[in-house]
């Protein structure tokens, strides 16, 4: 009888040991990725601060009161980021991403622009969903190589739609 056990340790090893493992662990699994939708948007911009190199207490009190509020055709590029001008909105023009990052619903980035006689950069961070956004901007304008204006922004909005088309 002990050599029936030694004969059959072997074979009930090899059973047990391919139990194990026979199924492979599932891959993980991948979070969708978050795409803004392009069409009709309303933008709310709240100014949060405000400085140049000779505001005056009246000026800041004045700024931080400014809300505007727009209403813009918003494009997306084929790597999911909005149309750079829409983001700056009067605080440049001919804007590119000079760098980003935009993944699951957050978007990271700094905007390189014109603004009248000199140059803006724009640095973006917050988050946003197919048809919401809340980000915070802050806007840096230089003239000749010196900054001139420095200001922050909550920025808010919703799609409402999509683009009205032109006749």
């Amino acid at each position: 009888m002990d050599k029936t056990l030694l004969a059959a340790w072997p074979l009930t090893m090899l059973v047990a040991l391919t139990a194990c493992g026979s199924e492979p662990p599932p891959p993980p699994v991948e979070d969708a990725p978050v795409l803004m939708q392009a069409g009709q948007w309303t933008l709310t911009r709240k100014t949060t601060g405000y400085n140049t190199p000779t505001v005056t207490p009246a000026q800041y009190q004045a700024a931080l009161k400014q809300v505007v509020e727009d209403k813009v055709c918003i494009a997306i590029a084929p790597d999911g980021l909005p149309d750079a001008d829409a983001l700056a909105g009067g605080e440049g023009t001919a804007c590119t991403y000079k760098d980003r990052l935009a993944r699951k619903g957050r978007l990271i980035a700094t905007l390189a622009c014109t603004a009248g006689a000199g140059t803006s950069e724009i640095v973006v961070e917050g988050n946003y969903t197919a048809d919401t956004l809340t980000l915070g901007t802050t806007m840096t304008k230089t003239q000749g190589g010196q900054p001139v204006l420095r200001t922050t922004h909550d920025l808010t909005g919703k799609r409402t739609g999509d683009c009205a088309t032109a006749n």
